[in-house]
């Protein structure tokens, strides 16, 4: 792709290029009053990039803007979100939401050529917009991708007092894991671990008589041979199917009780089928 032009709409409107011209397809309205004359088409980083070209020295891509980038499971918004520390007057684009906030040297990162709020800082920052389930969600991505851990996110969260979301932030962090390998699996975590049902163990080990492991549960109960399995849609896929059902057919062979869940199923259904699974299979809440 040739280098883009990135012009102002007054500087366009200047070289004599018309309203009808700035719509059509070489040119990309990155925000209000600004345009990028292009010979190719570019993808959404590619538009972050030439965004930031515009913004003043220090802005960072933050919030849901950021969480997307950083590889969590939120879609990138169309008005991207950036963060500036406090100043006389912030820069307003119709086509940005502007933060103002006190953020340090380690509350950023540079990822795919852009400068981004580092994950501890994503991870508050959304604690603030998001619900706690989908927290844990967004968190668990972060961890497995390595844009945060419990200390990271635990000094970040240290100096952080009064800060908007911080409370839910502190109340979600201990529930974090870089085992889930989906936002489904996050959630039906999260559920339960809020229960009065024993916490899951994630991405459980099955192993046959011979202590061979032959096969991995989403999550899972030892003590009661309980597996929770989240079925999203590969699972339909006619390869990944015969995967399963040798998996399943292992897991029962070796004594396990297997839940399968989908999208349709909500919270108050796992933790019900849960509970009755583990009661079938001899657990009982404590007393008091």
């Amino acid at each position: 792709m040739a280098d883009p032009t990135l012009l102002t709409t007054a500087a366009a409107r200047a070289l004599g290029l018309t309203r009808g011209q700035l719509r059509g397809p070489r040119y990309l309205r990155l925000a209000h009053g600004l345009v990028v004359r292009l010979d190719d088409a570019i993808d959404e980083v590619d538009r972050l990039r030439l965004l930031a070209t515009a913004l003043p020295t220090g802005t960072a891509y933050s919030h849901a803007t950021a969480a997307g980038l950083l590889g969590a499971p939120v879609d990138l918004p169309g008005r991207p979100h950036v963060v500036l520390t406090p100043r006389r007057v912030l820069p307003q684009h119709a086509g940005l939401v502007v933060h103002r906030r006190q953020i340090g040297r380690d509350d950023v990162v540079r990822h795919r050529g852009l400068l981004l709020t580092a994950g501890p800082q994503t991870f508050l920052d959304l604690a603030a917009e998001l619900p706690p389930d989908e927290l844990v969600a967004v968190g668990d991505a972060l961890w497995r991708r390595g844009h945060l851990d419990r200390r990271r996110l635990a000094e970040r969260l240290a100096r952080a007092d009064r800060v908007r979301g911080v409370v839910r932030a502190r109340a979600c962090a201990p529930l974090l894991s870089p085992l889930a390998d989906s936002r489904p699996e996050s959630l039906v975590r999260y559920w339960l671990a809020v229960s009065d049902l024993p916490d899951p163990v994630p991405q459980l080990p099955v192993t046959d008589q011979r202590g061979r492991v032959v096969a991995h549960g989403d999550l899972g109960y030892p003590e009661w041979k309980v597996l929770l399995e989240y079925e999203g849609r590969h699972h339909a896929e006619a390869e990944q199917f015969r995967r399963d059902i040798d998996r399943y057919s292992l897991m029962g062979a070796s004594g396990w009780l297997v839940l399968r869940f989908a999208a349709r199923h909500g919270a108050d259904a796992v933790v019900d089928r849960t509970r009755r699974a583990l009661w079938s299979r001899g657990w009982r809440p404590a007393a008091g």
